[in-house]
C-alpha cells in the first residue's frame, strides 16, 4: 500500500482500539472532525463486516470518489441540507441514475449513524431527496430473431456458451464457473455450485437462489456431450505437443476453458466475443446484462411473473419486474387493440337495447293510442250533432 494508505489504516486501527463510544479517548466533535474523517474511521469500519469482500472494495471506492474527494474535507458539523442536496444534483448531471441512488443513501446513512455515535445532533441528510433530472438507464432489449442470429454466427463452444445463458438468463459469474462434474447429461441438469468473480472461485453466489440445479433441454445436453468429446481431442494433441500433463479431460475442469485450462475472464469475452458479435450483426447492444434483461422481458409471454422470477432465480419479484421486464411495443399495441374490442361490445350491446326500448315504448304508445282515437272520434261525433259523453266527477 501507499504512504497514505497506510496512514488510514493506521488510523482505522488506533480508532477501532482506541476511539470506541463512552471510553475516555473517545474522540469529542469540536468541529475538526472532518466527514472523511468520519466516513473512514467510523462508517466503512462498521459497514465492512455486512459487505461481501469484492462488494466492499467496489463501495468503497464509490464512497471515495463520490462522496469523501469532493466534499470530505469540510467539517461534519458544517455539512447541512442545503449543500448536501447541491452535492447530490451535481453528481447527477454526470453520474448514472442507479449511481446517484446509490450515493443517496449512502449520504442518508453517514449521517444517521454521526448521529446514532453522537457526533452531530441533528441529521441534515435526512430530508434530501432525489434530483429530477437524472440519467436514464440502459434498457436495451433484443428481439428473438436477433438472439437467434447471434447464436448462428457462433462455433459450438460459444454457441453453447451464450444458449446456456439464454435459456437459463445466467450470470456470467455462474455461467464460467461451471465444472464437468457438474453436468449430467442423463438427468438434463447442470449445478449451479459455485462462482467466479474477479480472478477468485467463490461457493457462494450473488442471492441466495443463485446456487441451484438448472434443467437443460436434450438437444443443449447433446451439444454439451459433443463439446466435451471435442475437450477430450484436443487435450491428446495438447498432451502429445507436452503442453498438458494428461491426456483426458477431468471431472474438475471447466466446461469453458481459457488457454491456460482456467476460467475464462468476463471482461475479456464480452470484449472479444459479444462486443464484436454485436458490430458484425449491427445489434444496439450485446452484453450478459442485456441478455438477462431480454429473456426477462421476451419471457413475459411464456409464463407467469412467477415463472420469470424462477429463471431469473431472484430473490424479490420487484428485482424481476421493476429492473429486468421491459415493455414489449407489439404487445402493449395488442393489448389497446383488446380493450378497444371489448369498448366496442359494450358499446354495441345499449344501442340494441335503446333500438328495443323505442320499439317497446311504440308499443305501449299504440296501445295507450285508441283511447285517445275514441276521445277524438267523440268529439267529432259530438260535433257533428251527437251529444258527448257524460263526464263523472
Amino acid at each position: 500500500m501507499t504512504k497514505t494508505e497506510a496512514r488510514q489504516a493506521l488510523e482505522r486501527e488506533i480508532t477501532k482500539q482506541l476511539g470506541q463510544p463512552g471510553s475516555p479517548t473517545r474522540i469529542i466533535n469540536d468541529g475538526s472532525v472532518t466527514l472523511g474523517w468520519f466516513v473512514n474511521n467510523r462508517f466503512i469500519p462498521l459497514k465492512e463486516a455486512v459487505w461481501k469482500e469484492e462488494t466492499a472494495k467496489t463501495k468503497k471506492c464509490l464512497i471515495q470518489l463520490d462522496i469523501v474527494e469532493p466534499i470530505g474535507e469540510i467539517p461534519l458539523v458544517n455539512h447541512d441540507k442545503f449543500s448536501l442536496q447541491l452535492h447530490l444534483n451535481k453528481l447527477a448531471l454526470t453520474r448514472s441514475k442507479d449511481r446517484v441512488l446509490q450515493m443517496r443513501a449512502y449520504i442518508r446513512d453517514i449521517f444517521t449513524e454521526a448521529v446514532d455515535q453522537d457526533f452531530l445532533v441533528k441529521d441534515p441528510a435526512r430530508k434530501l431527496k432525489v434530483p429530477a433530472q437524472l440519467r436514464a438507464t440502459d434498457t436495451t432489449t433484443l428481439t428473438w430473431d436477433q438472439l437467434k442470429m447471434a447464436l448462428s454466427k457462433l462455433h459450438l463452444r460459444d454457441r453453447i456458451l451464450l444458449e446456456l445463458d439464454m435459456r437459463n438468463a445466467l450470470r456470467p459469474s455462474e455461467l464460467f464457473a461451471f465444472r464437468w462434474k457438474r453436468f449430467a447429461h442423463k438427468a438434463l441438469t447442470l449445478t449451479i455450485a459455485e462462482t467466479v468473480y474477479k480472478g477468485k472461485i467463490r461457493d457462494w453466489g450473488k442471492t441466495k437462489k443463485s446456487l441451484t440445479v438448472i434443467h437443460i433441454p436434450q438437444k443443449l445436453a447433446d451439444d454439451l456431450k459433443a463439446w466435451r468429446l471435442e475437450c477430450e481431442e484436443k487435450a491428446r494433441q495438447a498432451f502429445a505437443n507436452g503442453k498438458r500433463e494428461s491426456a483426458s479431460v477431468s471431472e474438475d475442469d471447466f466446461i469453458f476453458q481459457n488457454e491456460d485450462g482456467g476460467f475464462i475472464d468476463t471482461d475479456n469475452y464480452r470484449k472479444r466475443v459479444l462486443h464484436k458479435l454485436a458490430r458484425e450483426l449491427r445489434l444496439p447492444k450485446l452484453t450478459f446484462q442485456v441478455i438477462r434483461r431480454t429473456i426477462a422481458t421476451l419471457a413475459q409471454k411464456k409464463g407467469t411473473v412467477k415463472d420469470v422470477q424462477g429463471v431469473m432465480r431472484h430473490s424479490r419479484t420487484a428485482t424481476t419486474t421493476d429492473v429486468y421486464m421491459q415493455e414489449i411495443p407489439a404487445s402493449v399495441q395488442s393489448t389497446i387493440n383488446s380493450i378497444n374490442s371489448e369498448l366496442r361490445k359494450s358499446d354495441a350491446r345499449p344501442r340494441k337495447t335503446r333500438k328495443e326500448s323505442t320499439t317497446t315504448g311504440a308499443v305501449v304508445s299504440s296501445r295507450r293510442s285508441p283511447s285517445a282515437r275514441v276521445i277524438q272520434n267523440d268529439t267529432k261525433s259530438w260535433k257533428g250533432g251527437s251529444a258527448p259523453l257524460p263526464a263523472y266527477s
